[in-house]
Formats: structure tokens, C-alpha cells, sequence
């Protein structure tokens, strides 16, 4: 017998109101992710070249590669050849990637021998702000290897969070948070790499001023496999909120043991349940606050607590 669906009726039991049913949309046709043609500037004309002769920069700030999208890619590359080609500049051991690890990679695993490629003269600060771009607009960076691209640019040309937000079209406040994400401990910065957190996980723990703290809530994320939101609870419980515990009516407050116990408690609760969670204690009385947020929210809850809902 199927499980009644509680979120429909939640509503009705409790007086408030449920969403009405949308009507179904037919499917959308979402395009396929085709990047544009390089543009080819005055004096510059596509070659052909050896791929043995063409390495990866250095500069580049993408660090991870998926190996089933490399396999991807290179399946559509057998299929309909290169969409755009690489971009390089000339160097003493051939041709340096500015544009296109990409596809260089997985070109090699078809095999092929040689690509074609737009060869450009570029120091730099204008190889890093290419690659940067480049992975910035096709979103293939995640947010650690972004920030560290930022970093590279203020740190090994100079340059202001302001020139940086101009160079690569993003606001200076955007560039300033990524670039916070790098007070993280390395094993932090190591779950976002790899996708274990999200950038909005990563940001949530940087209220946690103690990296200690940062690595151990991180595991606990991933353990529980939190979402960003039952995060925030969770470190916003863990900062601060320290009990609750009412004053006595003497003008005493709790003695630090018995307040200890109590944020403690607090905190495993909310860990527990993935939400924010109140508790007040006062000599042996108190109270629990659970915060839920919507219908299936309050049916995810009762289902940890096992209580029914009918």
C-alpha cells in the first residue's frame, strides 16, 4: 500500500494552507552547453599542431578533472571534431595552453595527433586572466580554485579586489567573499574541491572563527549530508547561542558547568534534526523549540522523532 503523502495534508491539520497543485509544463528543450568560437584577432590564423608539442600552463587555475566528462567530451570530439580550437602561446618547450585544457586532455584519449590552434602572443597576467575567464564563463572552476586564481592575480601582478572584479565581469563583493574561502583549513578546502561541500556550506562555516571547529562541522556535513541551510542552523547554534538559559530570579546566572551542558545538548539536537533548536533549562524545567520551515520540513522532523502526523 503506498505512504500517504503528509506534506498534502499537514496544511489542513494544523490550519494552515497548502500549496495548490501547478499545472505540468511540457519539457523544456535545454540546449546543449556550446561554447562560442575563439575569436581570431588581426595577424592570427588557426594551425594545426602536434599535440605532443603542446603543453598546460602553469597559470591555469583549474586544478580537478572530471574523468567522465574528459570521456564525454572526447566521445563528441570523435564525433563532430573541435567546436573551437585551443588557444596558446609560443614557449621553449612548444606551445603553452592559454585556452582549452579541456579538450587538449581529452583529445589525447581518442587519440589524435594534432589540434588546431589560434597561437597568440601573451605574458602573463593576460594568460591567467584568459584561463580565468574562460572557466569563470563555462562555470568549470569550483569555488576554492577560483579564489586562488583571484589570489594569484592581487597577489603575483598587484592588483586591487577592484581591478580583479573588472578584469574577469564580477562584482568586487563577489571577489572579496571567494577570496575568504581560502581562511579555511586545507581540509576544508579539500571537501570543496572535490565537491563533498558547496561553496554555500564552505561560507556558512567561516562564522566559525576556529578551524578546528570548521573541520569537525565540515564532517559533520558530509556525514549527515546537510544542506546549506540546516548549516547555517547548525553553526549559528554552535556560536552562540548559548543556552538560553534564563537568569534566576536571585540575579544569578546558571554556573558555566550546568550552561555547558545545556548549549551541548542544544547542539546535538540540532545536529540531529538539521534544523535550529531552542532549549531552555531552569531547575529541571524547561522547554524545546524545533524550527521547521514548511510542510515537508515539519514531515522530514517527525519522521526522525517517529511521530505520526495522523
Amino acid at each position: 500500500m503506498p505512504k500517504p503523502v503528509l506534506g498534502r495534508g499537514l496544511g489542513a491539520l494544523l490550519g494552515g494552507s497548502s500549496p495548490q497543485p501547478k499545472p505540468a509544463e511540457p519539457p523544456k528543450t535545454v540546449p546543449a552547453a556550446t561554447p562560442p568560437p575563439a575569436p581570431v584577432a588581426p595577424g592570427e590564423r588557426v594551425e594545426r599542431i602536434p599535440l605532443t608539442q603542446i603543453h598546460p600552463s602553469p597559470l591555469q587555475p583549474r586544478k580537478e578533472f572530471s574523468d567522465e566528462s574528459l570521456r564525454e567530451l572526447a566521445d563528441s570530439i570523435k564525433e563532430q571534431g573541435f567546436i573551437q580550437p585551443l588557444i596558446a602561446r609560443r614557449s621553449a618547450q612548444g606551445y603553452e595552453l592559454i585556452a582549452g585544457e579541456r579538450r587538449w586532455r581529452a583529445s589525447q584519449l581518442i587519440p589524435l595527433t594534432e589540434a588546431p590552434v589560434i597561437v597568440r602572443e601573451a605574458d602573463d597576467i593576460t594568460v591567467l586572466e584568459l584561463a580565468l575567464i574562460e572557466n569563470l564563463q563555462r562555470e568549470n572552476l569550483n569555488a576554492v580554485e577560483e579564489a586562488l586564481g583571484y589570489e594569484r592575480l592581487i597577489k603575483q601582478f598587484q592588483l586591487t579586489q577592484e581591478q580583479v572584479a573588472t578584469k574577469v565581469g564580477k562584482g568586487r563583493v563577489a571577489v572579496a567573499n571567494a577570496l575568504r574561502l581560502l581562511n579555511l583549513p586545507p581540509e576544508v578546502q579539500a571537501y570543496v574541491r572535490t565537491g563533498r561541500i558547496s561553496a554555500g556550506h564552505a561560507k556558512a562555516l567561516l562564522s566559525l572563527g576556529n578551524a578546528a571547529d570548521q573541520k569537525q562541522t565540515a564532517e559533520e556535513i558530509i556525514r549527515g549530508s546537510l544542506s546549506v541551510r540546516a548549516t547555517e542552523q547548525l553553526v549559528a547554534a554552535r556560536q552562540g547561542t548559548r543556552a538560553a538559559a534564563p537568569a534566576k530570579s536571585d540575579g544569578k546566572q546558571p554556573s558555566a558547568p550546568t550552561e555547558a551542558h545545556v548549549s551541548s545538548l542544544q547542539n546535538k539536537l540540532t545536529q540531529r534534526l538539521g534544523t535550529k533548536v531552542g532549549l531552555r533549562y531552569k531547575g529541571g524545567k524547561g522547554s524545546v523549540e524545533i524550527h521547521f520551515f514548511n510542510d515537508a520540513d515539519l514531515e522530514r522532523i517527525l519522521e526522525i522523532l517517529g511521530v505520526s502526523a495522523e
